[in-house]
């Protein structure tokens, strides 16, 4: 009987946690600011501008021939905002050194080949540069960069990945952040870098010493997270949004000025959720497939400090067909303020997601948002379980 019970439990976990595994979907805004979702429940969607996200209303079908597979575990759209182009890597298991391309005006997709030499598509982290639209990424301690030209669809010759160098930051230990503003890439949670600063590679050399950000209330940690920049409609983008693994903070972090006001942390805590920005909205997509917003105003600080996180409603029945479902717990009442979401490693570490009592501290660490918070279990959390089950049986 104890073999029986142990065999079903360990049958539910593993369904469990390839439902929670959503890395294969993403996020992305093409430059009407409309919201895109790919490879929802095999297909994707134009969820519309931010007015429309609270209607419930479907979303408009977009689904078209070409699109990649979206069967990786680690998918990353990029918009190339001068081209309306959304560039989508990590979405084909079998052919991972492949960039699919999307047209957002012709919904049309085409595939890139890429020359990766010893560039490896399976680890990294990126970002496009706004101005030259090349796209720069980190792995392995290397710096590398891959020239997208003009590309609002496929070229016929692979573009080759070249090798910019060792990085000259820390890199051991390091799982990396990073965000593009004024043409700077931003890495955040660098090995022995303090709080509130960033390391920065100017595109053609790096900056020596660490860059400080004076905060308005608390400075961002110097640990792992999550990094993306909002753009403008002319002109590079000037900030970037910083949200630690732990969800207890958004960091805005101002490039011009050298500033960070920190606002409401997402709703959902989610160390393996990602993010995208347009001008005026930060987005989240869960692990499980949840979508949710934060208005942002560049202008008016006081606009950000009251905003609060909100549910993309259109994308709520696709988006369950993406994750499949949840292993998250919406938790309620209310606690310490600033109680930490999950235990976060040290900079640059991997972190593991704990459950959280209480409402999402405010900025001044007092108070509460008033939204309950859902706290996810990443896939490793559920992989662990899982082996657990094993060793029982």
């Amino acid at each position: 009987i104890m073999r029986t019970v142990l065999t079903t439990a360990t049958l539910f976990i593993l369904s469990s946690a390839a439902l929670v595994a959503a890395g294969s979907s993403c996020i992305a805004f093409d430059t009407s600011w409309n919201l895109l979702a790919f490879g929802f429940g095999g297909k994707d969607y134009n969820a519309g501008t931010s007015d429309q996200w609270g209607s419930g209303v479907a979303p408009a079908d977009i689904t078209a021939q070409g699109r990649p597979p979206f069967d990786g575990n680690n998918t990353k759209c990029y918009l190339a905002e001068f081209f309306n182009a959304i560039y989508v890597l990590g979405a084909d298991s079998s052919n991972l050194s492949n960039i699919y391309i999307f047209n957002a005006a012709t919904k049309s997709w085409s595939t890139q080949a890429t020359t990766a030499g010893d560039f490896d598509p399976s680890s990294f982290e990126a970002i496009v540069d706004h101005d030259t639209n090349v796209i720069y990424a980190l792995s392995h301690g290397e710096l590398w960069s891959l020239d997208m030209q003009e590309l609002e669809a496929a070229q016929q010759s692979a573009i080759p990945w070249k090798d910019q160098g060792t990085a000259q930051i820390t890199t051991t230990n390091y799982d990396p952040v990073m965000a593009i503003a004024q043409n700077h890439i931003f890495f955040f949670g660098v090995p022995g870098v303090p709080a509130g600063n960033c390391m920065i590679f100017l595109v053609s050399f790096w900056q020596p010493t660490p860059q400080l950000f004076k905060s308005d209330s608390t400075d961002f940690p110097d640990s792992h997270g999550q990094a993306v920049s909002f753009f403008l409609d002319t002109g590079v983008q000037e900030t970037i949004a910083f949200i630690p693994d732990d969800g207890s903070h958004t960091y805005l972090v101002n490039v011009e000025t050298n500033t960070t006001q920190t606002v409401v942390g997402p709703s959902t805590v989610d160390a393996s959720a990602t993010y995208f920005a347009s001008t005026s909205a930060l987005v989240q997509l869960s692990s499980s497939g949840a979508v949710s917003w934060l208005p942002f105003n560049p202008n008016v600080t006081s606009d950000n400090s009251n905003a609060a996180w909100s549910p993309v409603k259109n994308l709520a029945t696709v988006a369950q067909q993406s994750g499949g479902g949840s292993s998250s717990a919406s938790v309620g009442g209310s606690g310490p303020a600033g109680a930490p979401a999950s235990k976060t490693a040290s900079a640059g570490g991997s972190a593991t997601s704990g459950v959280v009592s209480g409402s999402n501290p405010s900025p001044s660490g007092s108070g509460s948002n008033g939204a309950s918070r859902d706290v996810t279990w990443g896939t490793g959390t559920v992989l662990g379980l899982v082996a657990i089950a094993f060793s029982l049986l």
